[in-house]
């Protein structure tokens, strides 16, 4: 059973910085790529970050040059640091691998659309207060 778990959101000043991990489990955690989508009240879900198994990153324009997306395969988790961050920025954040089993979806490449995503963290919530 694939398990994602997203810790580290809380409260913080703008400007301050926050550390998202997600720990995965019950896949080949090496031949997937991991992605963060963020969810504000109101809005849809929006890529942030995503990293392909062989660890190359994206961002979203919003983020680029403030967060940065690691992962450590020895420890089956992916982490996106956060700094600099602002109000907007506030949002529930969820982790999620692709579904190899959706048409035209590769597991190992990222994508911005959520559809293609078919496991999914608990979600963390991140609050930055102006």
């Amino acid at each position: 059973e694939v398990q994602l778990q997203a810790s580290g959101g809380g409260l913080v000043q703008a400007g301050g910085s926050l550390r998202l991990s997600c720990a995965a489990s019950g896949f080949t955690f090496d031949d997937y790529a991991i992605g963060w989508f963020r969810q504000a009240p109101g809005k849809e879900r929006e890529s942030v970050s995503c990293i392909t198994s062989d660890g190359t990153p994206y961002y979203a324009d919003s983020v680029k040059g403030r967060f940065t997306i690691s992962s450590d395969n020895a420890k089956n988790t992916v982490y996106l640091q956060m700094n600099s961050l602002k109000p907007e920025d506030t949002a529930v954040y969820y982790c999620a691998a692709p579904q190899p089993s959706y048409s035209g979806v590769y597991p190992y490449l990222c994508s911005r659309d959520p559809a293609d995503f078919g496991s999914w963290g608990q979600g963390t919530l991140v609050t930055v207060s102006s």
